[in-house]
């Protein structure tokens, strides 16, 4: 764990920068925009999912993700749009758009327990206990 902590704390400022990439308009709020407005562009999200789950494992490259994680990620992950999809556009979308949100969800942990934390606690916040699960810490 004190690998990882290490890690954390000496990749801040890009875990910060990919978060505020991430939070912009032409991701966090136009991919889940696209998902209701049933437009194919929802299939870019994935990239993003993809960048940010890539700097995550980066944290820790010796320790494999969460298995949950990594099917979330896997079924939300490596599609292309084919105009098929419209008639089924829930089952094909969604998980792109589930994969995206817990990813975003474990980098804003990253960040703030990065920010907020001298050292891994011994109480453990929400938060960070839930950022151990990913690395199967927990």
């Amino acid at each position: 764990m004190q690998s990882l902590f290490s890690n954390l704390k000496a990749s801040g400022a890009e875990l910060e920068a990919l978060l505020g990439w991430s939070n912009g308009h032409w991701i966090y709020e136009d991919g889940p925009y696209r998902f209701y407005h049933q437009s194919f562009k929802v299939f870019a999200l994935q990239q993003s999912t993809l960048a940010i789950v890539s700097a995550l494992q980066a944290l820790a490259p010796d320790r494999k993700l969460n298995d949950w994680f990594s099917q979330i990620v896997s079924e939300g992950t490596g599609q292309e749009f084919e105009h098929e999809h419209n008639r089924q556009w829930l089952s094909i979308t969604r998980p792109i758009v589930e994969a995206f949100f817990h990813a975003r969800f474990f980098l804003e942990m990253a960040v703030r327990y990065g920010k907020d934390l001298d050292a891994p606690p011994t109480s453990l916040p929400s938060g960070w206990a839930a950022f151990l699960y990913l690395y199967n810490l927990r």
